[in-house]
């Protein structure tokens, strides 16, 4: 992997591919770049992609204390390595760390996130601040499994759901990135969308897969966003297919 040095020094890991404009790929919550591999090969035969391992995960390092704001930075060193214009996409909370970048003034040509989970329904962001405090509690006492079960649940999963990923191989990888999810928790902030992004000029394309409670959080987005696009894949799961996706993007992203 390529290395590129963000702000405060830290070494962020990354992959290139392609061949044309550029275009940057964000993770989600538990993932490394290579949950974007799939995606970035197939948008390697129109853009040069930059996947990423954002801080605390795989190859890049992981300096502290955390903030938002190392994050924010991380994704403008990616962008001025590629020559500093890009487009860029994030998926999941991925999504939210671009929505925040670009509040921030990060510089992007274009944004595209898919099913960024914000939550619209009363009571939020008091349940946001109890899930990030049990985070930081179990973090600071180093339960990383604890910590993992306490984000699965926070995602209703079933305890079926969470027996079965607790038995499979990948379960120590997972749980050795635990203490990101504090980071993700962080970024998400209250559980809703950050209110400066009714003055992001960016053009922006809004992705889910559909149901209630994502496509709230999107319309959310949508609506506070003056250059927003809204689309359903329908039938895509929040784990969604790189090839229904990649056309989508291509389409956004070169006009």
């Amino acid at each position: 992997m390529e290395r590129v040095t963000s702000a405060d020094g830290t070494e962020i890991a990354f992959r290139q591919g392609g061949v044309g404009p550029a275009v940057v790929l964000v993770g989600g919550t538990a993932a490394d770049h290579t949950d974007n591999e799939p995606l970035a090969a197939e948008l390697a035969a129109q853009f040069t992609v930059y996947n990423y391992d954002r801080r605390g995960r795989g190859g890049s390092g992981d300096t502290l204390p955390y903030s938002v704001e190392r994050e924010f930075e991380d994704l403008a060193a990616l962008i001025a390595h590629a020559g500093g214009s890009a487009c860029v996409y994030g998926i999941s909370s991925g999504g939210a760390l671009v929505l925040a970048a670009a509040v921030a003034g990060v510089p992007m040509e274009r944004l595209a996130v898919y099913e960024v989970p914000y939550d619209m329904t009363d009571g939020a962001p008091e349940r946001y601040r109890a899930y990030a405090d049990r985070l930081d509690a179990l973090l600071a006492e180093g339960r990383r499994d604890d910590a993992f079960v306490a984000f699965l649940r926070e995602a209703e999963s079933t305890e079926e759901d969470i027996a079965a990923a607790r038995s499979v191989p990948t379960w120590p990888e997972l749980t050795a990135i635990a203490h990101t999810l504090a980071y993700d928790a962080a970024m998400l902030g209250d559980g809703r969308p950050p209110a400066g992004l009714t003055d992001v000029a960016v053009p922006a394309l809004i992705v889910t897969g559909g149901g209630a409670y994502i496509d709230a959080a999107a319309a959310a987005i949508a609506q506070r966003l003056p250059h927003a696009e809204r689309h359903t894949l329908e039938g895509q799961p929040h784990s969604v297919d790189p090839t229904v996706l990649a056309p989508l993007l291509e389409d956004f992203f070169t006009r």
